[in-house]
This record gives C-alpha cells, structure tokens and sequence, in this order.
C-alpha cells in the first residue's frame, strides 16, 4: 500500500501534472467566488478540454476543481449573505453576521483553515475506504437510508430559532414544495397546474437564492451604509487560525461526519450540512449560533470539503455517483478511458491513489490562492451597499436563470424571494424551510422502496433502530437547546401587526390544504407521502395561526415584527422588492442584457443616488462582467417577448 502511495506522489509531482492540477484550481476558484455556480457549472465547461490529456493530469485537473470550489464558495455567503452554491447555505447564518460587524477577515480565515483540514481529512477517509467502503456501502439499503434522511428533519429543532413551533411548520412547507413534479413512485404529476417547469420539481438553486439571498440584500440596501461597520478588515487573519486550533475537536468531528455522509448517495451538501451545523449547535457550549459564531463557520465548512473525498468513494468504487458533481465527474472518468467500479480498486490502485493525492493537494493550494486574495475580496464589504446592490442583483437572478435557462426561474427567484424577507420578518425561521425542501425527494423515495423491498418490518432493521436511536438523542437535544433558548429569549413581543403575522400564518395552511386536495386526486403510492404530510401539518398549523391571533399570552417567538417602525426616508421592503420584481418584467419584456442596462441606470440614480459619470461607469462594468461570464462559461441571457419579434445581434438577443 505504501509502495503504490508513493508512486502515485512520484507520477503526480511531474510539472505538467501539477501545472494542469493547477489550472483546475484556478478555474474552481473563479467558478466558485461567482454565487450559484458551483463545482458543477465548472466541470461541464471543462470536460471538453479533458480529452486527449494523459490519465493522471486529468484526473488531478477535475478534482482540483472540485476540491476548490468548495472552498472558494465561501467568499459570497460569509461577505454579502448569497449562497456560493447549495451546499454553503449553513456557513450565512454565522459567517455572514461576523461580516457586518467587521470580522470578516477572522471568518474566513476559519473558514479556509478548516476546509484545508477538511478536504486532507476527506483524503485519508478515502484512503482507509479502499479498504473498507464496499461492505460498508452495500450493508445500507434504502430503510437506513430513509431513517438517514429523517435524522436530517431531526435538526429542525436546533435551527428552529425563538419559536420551535414556527420551525416545525417552516420545515413543513419546505417537504410540501419539495413534492411539487412527478412522484417518485408513480411519475404522477402532483400540484404542477400543467406546466413543463413545474413536472420536474422546484429548483433548489433557485428557492435557495430566493430564500436567502433576497432577503439579504434588501435588507441591506434598506439599511443603507456598508456590509460591514467597520473597515478594519486586515485583522483577524490569525484570530481565525487561533480558532479552528482552539476547536480542533469540532474541526475533526465535523469533517468525519462530512465525509461519511458525502459517501451516501442521495443525501447531498445540503443535507451534509445541516446535520453537521445541527450537531455543533448540540454539542458546543455557550453557543451563540446564528448571531455570529465562529464555530458555526468552522463546522460546516469542514465537513463541507470533506464531503468530496467521501462523495468519491461510491463514485470511484461502484460508479455510482452521490451527487450531480460526481455525475460530471463520472463522465469526465469515461471520456479519459477509465472505468470506475471495484476494479479501479484492485486492477488500477495507482490512479485510485492519484486521485486521492490530488484532494489533498489541491485544497492545499486553493486555501493559498484563497488567503491571497481575500484582502482585496473583503473590502468589498466596506463599500457602501448601494452600490453593490444592483450587481449582486444582477449575479443572482443570472445565476438563478441558468439553473434551468428558463424565464420562470426569475419569477419563482422572485415569489420566493417575497417569502423569505416575509418570514424573515415575522421569525418565521428560513434554515428549517430549506431543510425540509432538501428531505422530501430522498424521503419519499426511500420510503416507498423500503416498504416495497421490506414491508413495515424495516422499522426493526439493526441499522434502522441504531439511527432511531441517533434520532432521539438528537430530538432530545434539540428539546433542551429550546428550553434555553426560550428562557432567555427578551424578544419584543411586537403585538403592533398582529392582525398582519396572523394573516402570514395562513400562507402554510394554504399551501398545506393544496397538497392535501392534490394528494387525494392521486394514487395511493403517489399521495400517500404529500397526503399524510399535509395532514400533520394542518393539524400543527391551524392551533399555530390561531395562537398568533387571539391568544392573550402566546408563547415567546410566536410574536416578532423585524420592522415595526420602517424608516420612510429608506422605504419599505417592498419597494426595494420592487426593484428587483422590474428587473424581472423588463427581461420578461425586453431580454435580460438590456433589462439590466435599465436597472442599473435607474437604481444608482435614483436609489443609490450616484452622478451621471459613476452612474454610466458602474452599469459599463456590469455589461462587460455579463458579456465575459455568458462568453467563458458559455451561458444564455434570458430573452425577452419583444425580442422573438425581431432579430437582434447577440448579446441583445
């Protein structure tokens, strides 16, 4: 084993070969920093340039990509609040807020350290794999992997926020939208009203950036000033490295539990990281998780980069691939003439471990180029916010439009977008909700074919008691957390728009009774899952809504208006809502290049209030960063009505 280690450190160390391991780093990098993108859009724009490269160059190209754009995601979610990809959603809630109150440069420094240590823990897990990854993986059929899913929804309770009840129903809708399409069991059609967009299910790129990102930047161009108060940004590099060695507990903790879970197909980063951002908040002391902890950094970016070194295990050792990344991945192994399944085990053990030295080499380098540049990244949150404003707009719709390359992405960014800053209002927690939409696919499929391979009696699997068992651990937990947290809680009751947070509280229960009706038009093995679901959750939701409208002392976090005064010099939420919904109807109209040219002319005018030069400066930067990025990556502009009606040269077409 040591022997073939080494040779594969020799044949990898050649110049060219590090040079192309280099170059996919580079690439990761830039797909990375950009939000919505992900190791995904990266390896579909490389995988033509693979072919022809000598077998180890390529494989060390892809997995420097990989490795490094699951580092370089982090730039966006912890300095202005956007998910770099779906699987940083977790690292917002902490490194987000330690942004605005100046300690960027100590959030991600953290966050770089740990997904270093990550990614080299991810490695050694694959190493040790190769020798033990095929029992392990065959010995979890689809009752463990059910019960895997369930301990998923077992964290809402942790990430619930002031009330657990909000949570409970936050999470509901989030399994309720996440049956929209063809059921798992039947490809019936549920809650589709007849559309193609609809028949394969919500984007989750899409409900992610509407969910989190909108908000944000709303709330931040209502606020005026800067991401961060204060500019002093140089500092705190090494504070983050003091930290992650203060934590190194956690830091390991979190990795292996990363990594493991990575290698279960199916379950995907966004899962991954709410188990593990569940697990820190249950295990660390004196928490203050969501307003800024470093911990909540350290953890979910750790288990982040380790996930890839587990997603490769099922990946390389049985060619089944545990997310779309590993999909690409895949068919980049089939283009260069490798064939993955246990033979790459046993008959090419020199790529096996070529692959595994090129993890760890990689994001190696990628937290270097990561900490070069972070100085100059980071003092983008000490530009005043208008000014970003709209390109971080324009980012995220663009973004949003390419995960299908279809116009209805922008109106669901923007009907989900008016949800999260509603909630984010009225304390409806968003982590839950997320989480929820996540479980329901892999939930109901795994159900169904547990109960059609097992009967009822999988419940009384080992392996299925022993998660039960996890499970109640963690529901206890998150009970205990809740009591402290509710015991604490000194949050303004806000009783002012009472009437307004009751009238919010029926949006569940609508969406719960339309599943409901939806379900009952299906089959059995199509409703069952949607049917039952809306059932429970109608039955916590209605004694909800009529708490929050009648009851004289309801429970704490029940009552919470986030604006209960708005400032009429900066306007309301929606207005700035507004802005983004007409950058929407121009692209629906005219196409999204000129839409754009529009939006930034009218916003900086008159929202950010700029002159003419910088006014007509800035909206020429933001065409030439459009026209470069659909260049490089190869990406269409959504068009507009008036545009199919004439024929217009490209990029106004």
């Amino acid at each position: 084993m040591m022997e073939a280690l080494l040779s594969a450190l020799l044949a990898l160390a050649s110049p060219e070969r590090l040079m192309y391991m280099a170059l996919g780093v580079g690439i990761g990098y830039a797909i990375g920093v950009l939000p919505a993108l992900g190791g995904l859009a990266g390896l579909s724009l490389v995988l033509p340039f693979i072919y022809g490269l000598d077998e180890v160059a390529a494989l060390a190209m892809l997995v420097g990509l990989v490795a490094v754009a699951a580092t370089a995601d982090t730039f966006s979610s912890i300095l202005m609040g956007i998910p770099g990809s779906s699987a940083s959603q977790a690292t917002i809630l902490d490194g987000f807020p330690m942004a605005r109150r100046g300690e960027a440069a100590r959030a991600l420094s953290a966050s770089f350290i740990a997904s270093m240590v990550g990614g080299i823990v991810g490695a050694v897990i694959l190493t040790g794999a190769v020798l033990v990854a095929r029992p392990l993986i065959l010995a979890l059929t689809t009752a463990e992997l059910f019960m895997l899913a369930v301990l998923g929804l077992s964290m809402v309770g942790v990430l619930a926020g002031r009330s657990f009840a909000k949570g409970v129903v936050a999470c509901g809708m989030g399994l309720a939208l996440g049956t929209v399409g063809a059921a798992p069991a039947t490809s019936e059609y549920r809650l589709d009203f007849g559309t193609i967009y609809l028949s394969d299910g919500l984007p989750l790129p899409v409900l992610v950036l509407g969910i989190f990102a909108l908000s944000e930047i709303v709330d931040l161009a209502r606020g005026g000033g800067t991401i961060s108060q204060t500019a002093e940004l140089g500092r705190g590099w090494f504070a983050g490295l003091r930290d992650t060695l203060r934590h190194w507990w956690l830091l390991v903790r979190s990795s292996a539990i990363g990594s493991v879970l990575g290698a279960i197909p199916g379950l995907g980063g966004s899962v991954t990281d709410w188990i593990v951002y569940g697990h820190a908040i249950q295990t660390e002391k004196n928490g203050q998780f969501g307003k800024g902890d470093v911990r909540g950094v350290i953890a979910v970016e750790a288990s982040n980069n380790a996930r890839e070194g587990g997603a490769l295990v099922p990946t390389l050792f049985f060619g089944i691939p545990s997310s779309g990344t590993m999909a690409v991945f895949l068919g980049g192994m089939t283009l260069i003439g490798i064939e993955a399944g246990p033979q790459l085990v046993t008959n090419r053990l020199d790529l096996t471990y070529a692959i595994i030295w090129s993890l760890a080499i990689a994001n190696v380098m990628g937290t270097g180029l990561c900490f070069l540049t972070s100085p100059l990244i980071a003092r983008l949150t000490v530009i005043r916010f208008g000014l970003i404003a709209p390109f971080m707009v324009m980012v995220v719709c663009f973004g949003a439009f390419n995960t299908n390359r279809d116009l209805a992405d922008l109106f669901l960014l923007l009907g989900i977008g008016a949800l999260g800053l509603l909630m984010r209002r009225y304390g409806w927690p968003r982590p839950p909700f997320v989480v929820g939409f996540v479980l329901a696919q892999p939930m109901e499929t795994y159900l169904y074919q547990a109960l059609q391979f097992h009967g009822w009696s999988f419940l009384l699997r080992p392996g299925v008691l022993v998660i039960a068992g996890l499970i109640l651990i963690c529901v206890f937990l998150g009970i205990r957390q809740r009591q402290l947290a509710e015991a604490e809680d000194e949050t303004p009751r806000a009783a002012e728009t009472r009437r307004a947070q009751a009238l919010f509280a029926l949006v569940p229960v609508v969406l719960f009774a339309a599943v409901l009706a939806d379900a009952l038009r299906q089959s059995f093995l199509g409703g069952v899952f949607p049917g039952g679901l809306a059932v429970v959750m109608l039955l916590i939701s209605l004694p909800l809504v009529l708490q929050i409208g009648f009851a004289r002392n309801p429970p704490g976090g029940l009552l919470h208006d986030a604006e209960v005064q708005p400032d009429p010099e900066l306007g309301g939420f929606w207005t700035y809502l507004g802005w983004v919904a007409g950058l929407v109807a121009l692209a629906a109209l005219i196409g999204f290049f000129l839409a754009n040219i529009l939006f930034f002319l009218a916003f900086l005018r008159r929202a950010a209030r700029c002159s003419w030069p910088m006014t007509l400066a800035l909206t020429a930067i933001a065409c030439g960063v459009l026209l470069v990025s659909a260049q490089v990556l190869v990406l269409d502009f959504p068009a507009g009505v008036l545009q199919a009606m004439v024929d217009l040269p490209w990029p106004l077409r």
